[in-house]
């Protein structure tokens, strides 16, 4: 049977693995899953792991920007070494939210056994995200690989992602292979993309591998490059054992499960071992390869990545980064990886109180295989206790919201996100002596009165944007409404420039990145990193409802920003606060200014509808005591506002 692809047809064959592309009469192979070079499930159960020399182990991860099909080659190199049978997609993209969404949000990690010139290699893949929330993870993972394949889409050419993650892999001086993907799409262009990859990269365009990973063309080639240019690990097997652990997940039967890669000599099953973070001594009770499946093995040595189970019990325990070690022995630690910076806060709230214990336990359990979350608690007057939660960026927070919902079956409220600031205090003679004239905020509620602030600090980023030049005025006009200065720009080649903008993280975490895509239909790519506290005009945009604070509906604002702000909440409060006995009076102010106010009128009743005719002084007495009464109730009056109205105010 055939299916259309360009001038092409691929023609699906069942007997001997193989598909072909057919071009008129001319039947063109595509891949060929041989025993020559790949293992069955049945062979793959013989193997030793531990007997494969260190010369042909190989660790690598799979980098690229969003939707460039880095699940998908991973799905290609898991059936072309055998691994996994034909037909299956995202096999690495357990999570359900991976699968609705389709994208990586955790790496993942598949030992694959592929023989060259007659002998096994061991190739440890590593699939990695591609979104900037997720840059974390993927730092992660190139910790324990000594090469990266570099994929880039050959229709849409390079993204913002990918300039971040080449200079990621650059500075941890990796080895990287630069691969083509998509080159069967019609639109495909992989001449003008080579010239973007030796624009931008000084990438040898003859060194390119051309590939289709949804077709499996040029599978083999890739696998070749991998053992041919990649060094194996610098580890010693004769040496004390050292593990790197680099990432972790959650078994509600096994506890925390520790992904370790293997630096220096081995471990057994039974083995004692110490974190050299936490000091606390465990004994191995489990060990294992993923192949993608668990494979359990008795032994792990110098090289090897893999699953390591020791009765850890708790996210404090399980420290991302850590080296553990035989207990007997006295060891120095490896060198970890710098630890990821939460930029966005928010704060999570039962929906009842009575779901307290089951939203606590959730957020445990969830940490623990998401170790970027930061977990404080937090209390509400209006939303009761709760926490606030620091994440690496928007798609971070809907993600990690999303899978409390689906894996624990919890429904919470999630407040707007905001940054953290940092504020110098006034110099006196008690934060002198304690040292802490210095102080960061994230929670509006906690900003000090104007008056003790001496300066004030903000965020910022470098935004990095790739686009096509017809929308270059459109973009660089919504950078500079959001407070961007530009540092560069550059063309990639005669249809795409890349900027570089110096921007506040605040007014890029909340709508940035929807805003850039609808102005530029899309095509245009967007990544950040860290920039630093820059100083800054801040202040606290207070709201009143008739002349009393309301601390949970406070936000911290750039002075040029508050009067639009204050307009926006008020009318947005005032469309949401239902009418009350008396009239309530929003006002939204800064410093003791009034910057906005509305009005929401009072429910009326009409105390001279009975009057007929008379002398009118009995009507304006009636109405006189009316306007008392409203006035007297407006000064002693508590403004009801339901639950519900601060959830909607205050969600995302």
């Amino acid at each position: 049977m055939y299916r259309k692809f360009g001038k092409y047809f691929l023609l699906n064959s069942v007997r001997d693995g193989i598909s072909v592309l057919k071009k008129d009469k001319l039947l063109l192979p595509i891949f060929t899953l041989s025993k020559r070079n790949c293992h069955t499930s049945t062979e793959k159960d013989n193997i030793n792991f531990s007997e494969i020399p260190l010369e042909r182990i190989r660790n690598f991860s799979i980098i690229a920007h969003v939707d460039h099909g880095k699940s998908t080659l991973a799905d290609r190199l898991l059936e072309f070494t055998g691994a996994i049978k034909g037909g299956q997609n995202q096999v690495l993209d357990k999570l359900q939210v991976e699968r609705e969404r389709g994208i990586t949000v955790k790496a993942q990690t598949a030992s694959l056994i592929y023989k060259y010139n007659g002998e096994d290699y061991l190739l440890n893949l590593i699939d990695t995200p591609g979104h900037v929330d997720f840059s974390n993870e993927v730092s992660r993972s190139i910790s324990a690989c000594q090469g990266v394949i570099l994929l880039v889409d050959a229709n849409d050419g390079v993204q913002a992602q990918t300039v971040a993650n080449f200079y990621l892999a650059f500075v941890n001086d990796l080895v990287i292979i630069p691969v083509l993907n998509k080159i069967d799409l019609k639109n495909a262009n992989p001449e003008r993309v080579c010239n973007q990859l030796q624009t931008l990269f000084d990438i040898n365009p003859d060194s390119i591998l051309k590939i289709s990973a949804k077709l499996g063309m040029g599978i083999e080639e890739v696998l070749k490059k991998i053992i041919t240019s990649l060094p194996h690990p610098p580890a010693d097997r004769e040496a004390k054992f050292r593990g790197l652990l680099f990432d972790c997940s959650f078994n509600k039967y096994r506890g925390a499960l520790s992904l370790i890669y293997v630096k220096d000599g081995s471990i057994s099953v039974g083995d004692q071992i110490t974190s050299f973070h936490s000091k606390k001594e465990y004994e191995v009770k489990t060990l294992s390869l993923l192949r993608p499946d668990e494979v359990p093995v008795e032994k792990l040595i110098a090289g090897q990545i893999g699953l390591l189970g020791c009765n850890m019990r708790s996210s404090k325990e399980a420290y991302i980064g850590d080296t553990v070690h035989h207990s007997k022995d006295i060891v120095e630690p490896l060198k970890g990886f710098r630890a990821s910076q939460p930029m966005v806060f928010a704060g999570v709230y039962p929906m009842d109180q009575s779901q307290h214990l089951n939203l606590r336990n959730a957020i445990e359990k969830l940490t623990l295989n998401d170790s970027a979350v930061t977990v404080e608690l937090d209390t509400s007057p209006a939303l009761g206790q709760g926490w606030r939660l620091g994440f690496l960026g928007l798609l971070h927070l809907e993600v990690f919201t999303q899978r409390l919902q689906q894996e624990y079956g919890t429904d919470p409220i999630i407040t707007a996100p905001s940054v953290t600031y940092k504020l110098k205090l006034k110099p006196t003679k008690q934060n002198i002596k304690d040292g802490k004239n210095i102080i960061y905020i994230n929670n509006p509620a906690n900003f000090p009165d104007h008056i003790t602030i001496e300066e004030g600090f903000e965020p910022t980023v470098i935004g990095t944007i790739i686009t096509p030049d017809k929308y270059l005025g459109p973009i660089m006009s919504l950078c500079m409404e959001r407070r961007g200065v530009q540092r560069s720009a550059k063309n990639i080649d005669n249809e795409r420039v890349m900027l570089q903008f110096e921007m506040p993280l605040c007014e890029v975490v909340i709508d940035f990145h929807d805003t850039l895509k609808t102005i530029s239909s899309g095509y245009a790519s967007f990544d950040y990193e860290d920039n630093g506290y820059q100083s800054s005009n801040l202040v606290k945009m207070c709201i009143l409802l008739n002349g009393k604070l309301v601390d949970e509906l406070s936000s911290i604002v750039h002075v040029m920003k508050a009067q639009t702000i204050a307009r926006q909440m008020v009318h947005k409060l005032k469309n949401m606060i239902p009418r009350q006995m008396v009239q309530v009076a929003i006002q939204a102010s800064v410093n003791g200014k009034v910057l906005a106010r509305e009005n929401i009128q009072a429910y009326r009743k009409d105390v001279t509808s009975k009057l007929y005719g008379g002398d009118i002084t009995r009507r304006m007495k009636l109405l006189a005591q009316q306007a008392a009464g409203k006035k007297k109730m407006r000064m002693i009056a508590n403004i009801s506002v339901p639950r519900d109205t601060f959830i909607d105010v205050l969600k995302k």
